[in-house]
C-alpha cells in the first residue's frame, strides 16, 4: 500500500469517526469513575467503547480532513502536504497522545480531550501503523513519481496556426 493510500484511508477513518461522535445517540454516558473534562459538550463513550467529547470530535475531523487533503496533494504534487509528512506527524502525535492517556494526571489532556481507557490503545495503533508509513524506505511507485517531472511544468512552445487561431502541437516552434 501507498503511503497516499493510508492518507485517504486514515482520513476518512478519521472523518467517520469525528462525525460519529457529534451524533448523540452514538454516546454512552461515562461511567461514575470517569475522569472529568472541562468540555462537557457531547461528552461520552462513543459506540459504549472510546471516551469522546464535542473538542475530541473536532481533532479527530481535522484529522480526518488533513488526511484526504494529503492524499489529494500527492495526486496534484504537493510536497509541502505530503502524504510520509501526514503519517509522520500523526505518528509523533498520536503516540503522544497514547502516552499522556496512560497518565491519570494527564488522561484528559488538561481537562480538555478525554485520551484514557480504550482510546489508549487505539491511538498506539494509529501511531505504529502511521509510523511504519512515514519512516519506511520509499515504495518504487512513490519513488518515480517524485523524479518524474510533470511535462505539464514546462509546457514547450507551440507554433500558431493562422488557420484556426490556436496552436498547432505537430509543427515544433523552432521549425516556423
Amino acid at each position: 500500500m501507498r503511503t497516499a493510500t493510508f492518507a485517504l484511508f486514515a482520513g476518512i477513518a478519521y472523518l467517520s469517526v469525528g462525525l460519529l461522535g457529534l451524533i448523540p445517540e452514538a454516546l454512552v454516558p461515562p461511567p461514575g469513575g470517569a475522569p472529568a473534562t472541562r468540555v462537557t459538550a457531547l461528552y461520552g463513550y462513543l459506540l459504549g467503547l472510546f471516551p469522546v467529547n464535542a473538542l475530541h470530535s473536532a481533532v479527530h475531523l481535522a484529522v480526518g480532513v488533513w488526511g484526504v487533503v494529503a492524499w489529494q496533494a500527492d495526486h496534484i504534487g504537493h510536497r509541502v502536504r505530503s502524504p510520509r509528512t501526514f503519517a509522520r506527524a500523526v505518528a509523533l502525535v498520536f503516540g503522544a497522545l497514547a502516552l499522556l492517556g496512560l497518565f491519570p494526571g494527564l488522561n484528559t489532556f488538561f481537562g480538555l480531550l478525554p485520551i484514557h481507557g480504550h482510546d489508549v490503545w487505539l491511538h498506539a495503533g494509529t501511531a505504529l501503523i502511521a509510523a511504519y508509513f512515514g519512516w519506511r524506505p520509499m515504495v518504487e511507485v512513490e519513488r518515480r513519481r517524485l523524479e518524474t517531472p510533470d511535462r505539464r511544468e514546462h509546457p514547450e512552445p507551440v507554433a500558431h496556426e493562422r488557420r484556426h487561431g490556436h496552436g498547432d502541437r505537430r509543427i515544433p516552434a523552432s521549425e516556423v
